[in-house]
């Protein structure tokens, strides 16, 4: 049988799939700290979350390429809840609901893009990104953050990676998993390289609601006037913005599978206007969002709260415990983090990170190496901070155990300067 080449990929298991997989099998105990999927958290959902599905309206097929109007409505009500960095609302009539964030993207890179057009992204950043892009026949451009005393885009190195087949910049606001909040100096810079190039910019906020470990304090200009962090979603001057979230994120929700594109830009006023007339084609072509789903989105927005909070209070318990016990292991530094639910080591650049996390799994800990995220392949880890607070100490536990045994390379990894 024969192929496309885009999905040529090596689906062999990976070594340390492999050792997760057989450890698991054997019964042996797991301190998952990679757990991303809320679900699976031990955190407590409304009893009455699933009767949202029981509407009887959605029996009846009246569909709309966009979305219903009361979900579309539903969506901006959500984004009156926080600023915009241009200080205007969004309308119904700028949305389009998709089933996740990945399909999301997969209409917005065949939005923008030609076979071969190249997406700016970046890193470290989610790995999925290289899978829709070949899916859609787009090259992704990877361009570092910058970390010192904080993380930072690097203007420059965005400038010089643009070449004549770039069409769009995506940015993860705040990022994952490095909890980067933009703020409004890197909104100012990334608008003004998307008008010189003629760019789109792709924003994902998936995270914007987990902003309590250093957005709250001013990270992310707006923060304080009891309207949460600011939004892309009402768009930049003069440049085309694309935002995407989603229900999985927003309310804990990842298998209700209810996600949305907010389009904005300098022709949001015109009719018809080119960019929402061409995403309606594509959502058209599709018509994948549920009647049930879209007829439930209201209320499931409305609830979000009780599971953010929950949300909160782990990570911000997790990440606390994190910091005192990594007061013991001077060799081992956390990066700044303003946001989200991960968080970054910097750790004694000994050896490959993958033999680390074997090495830990092998003392019942799970976590990600950083390359996972486009980092280096030695001197980084990535530990989600969603596990419950009893696993997560004695997770770190033994990880602090361990890394502690390399305290001759502490002058390694002390340093508030990091080079990606």
């Amino acid at each position: 049988m024969r192929f496309s080449e885009r999905t040529n990929w090596n689906t062999e298991e990976s070594e340390l799939a492999r050792a997760h997989r057989l450890r698991r099998e054997a019964g042996l105990p797991i301190a998952d700290l990679t757990a991303s999927n809320p679900t699976r958290c031990g955190f407590v959902y409304p009893p009455d979350l699933l009767d949202a599905l029981t509407d009887p309206r959605a029996l009846a097929y009246d569909p709309d390429p966009r979305g219903s109007l009361a979900a579309r409505e539903a969506v901006c009500a959500y984004y009156a809840t926080h600023n915009t960095l241009s200080g205007i609302g969004i309308e119904p009539s700028q949305i389009v609901l998709t089933t996740s964030t990945s399909e999301a993207y997969s209409f917005l890179f065949r939005l923008l893009c030609d076979p071969g057009s190249e997406i700016l992204i970046l890193q470290p950043g989610y790995p999925l990104f290289d899978f829709l892009a070949a899916l859609d026949d787009v090259r992704l451009k990877p361009v570092p953050l910058l970390y010192d005393h904080g993380w930072q885009i690097d203007p420059a190195a965005i400038r010089k990676a643009i070449g004549p087949a770039t069409r769009a910049i995506v940015l993860v606001h705040p990022n994952n998993p490095t909890g980067h909040f933009t703020k409004a100096w890197e909104a100012a810079e990334l608008a003004r390289l998307c008008r010189e190039f003629d760019l789109s910019l792709i924003v994902d906020e998936v995270f914007l609601d987990y902003y309590s470990f250093g957005a709250s304090s001013g990270a992310n200009s707006g923060a304080n006037s009891g309207l949460g962090p600011q939004s892309f979603a009402a768009g930049l001057e003069d440049v085309p913005v694309f935002t995407v979230s989603g229900l999985s994120k927003i309310a804990g929700l990842p298998q209700m599978k209810a996600a949305w594109i907010v389009a904005a830009g300098p022709e949001r006023t015109a009719a018809p206007w080119p960019a929402i007339d061409r995403l309606e084609v594509i959502a058209d072509t599709f018509l994948s969002m549920n009647a049930p789903v879209q007829c439930a989105l209201p209320r499931w927005l409305a609830l979000r709260k009780v599971i953010q909070d929950q949300i909160a209070a782990r990570v911000s318990a997790n990440l606390a415990e994190l910091d005192r016990q990594l007061a013991a292991a001077p060799a081992v530094h956390r990066l700044r983090v303003e946001g989200g639910w991960y968080a970054v080591l910097r750790i004694p650049a000994l050896g490959p990170d993958e033999q680390t996390v074997l090495r830990l799994l092998d003392r019942g800990v799970w976590v990600h190496p950083g390359y996972f995220f486009g980092m280096p392949a030695s001197g980084w880890l990535v530990l989600s901070l969603l596990a419950p607070e009893p696993e997560f100490t004695l997770g770190v536990s033994v990880l602090v155990n361990y890394l502690g045994m390399n305290q001759d390379a502490q002058h390694q990894a002390g340093a508030d300067k990091v080079e990606l």
